[in-house]
């Protein structure tokens, strides 16, 4: 690593409740020069929340991202700290940044990482299903994609394995109804707006969520565990 480069800090932020910040991670956001958002407007809120002094903020994102990286890569040969976030919890999970940090590595930039919640590990402790392994799938495909992949899990490798994902209100339904016909009537946890003042956690079989849902319509974030086939709290399926 050269000593005249900057450093690129991937900084976990809080998932909902502003006090799940770190110390160390609002160190980091006052010290770097540059902060690299998926959302602009959201990252800005989040620091005027902190009461961080007010930073250049830049959006980094699937669509912009070939042209963002040269620009930042010349700016951490320059010196400069940039900080990383993402919307909520830990950036690179599930949002751009892999390829920035591998091209920083290659290119002799130090990356560092700040640790913060996650999502995904918070949702996974709250189902309280048994077994330590768990399958991220991100946000699903739709249609016949996300049906396809419901089938290779049914009779792949990991079916036995947790599954973890993350999916929008407005296709939670769909998605429910695509898991009971292809995994069968599993054991499932839904984990709403984790940490916000209006969480809420619902634990049955995938009917039974299917039929609350149908009846209250979802609102808000949503990350769904669904229980391993030879788990204990699991019905063949």
């Amino acid at each position: 690593m050269d000593p005249q480069f900057g450093r690129l800090y991937l900084v976990g932020t809080p998932i909902g409740n502003l006090e799940d910040i770190t110390l160390r991670a609002l160190r980091i956001l006052g010290e770097v020069e540059l902060v690299v958002a998926e959302d602009t407007r959201r990252a800005s809120s989040l620091m005027s929340a902190l009461e961080l002094k007010r930073k250049e903020i830049i959006s980094f994102n699937m669509h912009n991202q070939s042209r963002r990286i040269p620009i930042l890569l010349g700016r951490l040969k320059n010196g400069e700290k940039i900080a990383l976030v993402s919307d909520a919890g830990m950036p690179v999970i599930s949002d751009p940044g892999a390829t920035l940090v591998r091209i920083c590595r290659e290119n002799g930039i130090e990356v560092d990482v700040i640790p913060g919640p996650s999502a995904v590990t918070t949702a996974v402790a709250l189902s309280g299903f048994p077994g330590a392994n768990f399958t991220f799938l991100g946000f699903l495909p739709r249609g016949k994609n996300r049906r396809r992949l419901f089938r290779r899990i049914s009779t792949g490798t990991f079916e036995e394995s947790l599954i973890v994902f993350f999916e929008s209100p407005y296709r939670l339904l769909e998605t429910l109804r695509d898991l009971l016909e292809t995994l069968g009537d599993r054991d499932i946890f839904v984990a709403r707006e984790m940490t916000k003042k209006f969480q809420e956690s619902l634990n049955g079989k995938i009917s039974e969520i299917i039929a609350h849902f149908a009846s209250s319509e979802p609102v808000g974030e949503l990350t769904v565990v669904v229980s391993g086939r030879s788990g204990e709290n699991a019905r063949d399926a």
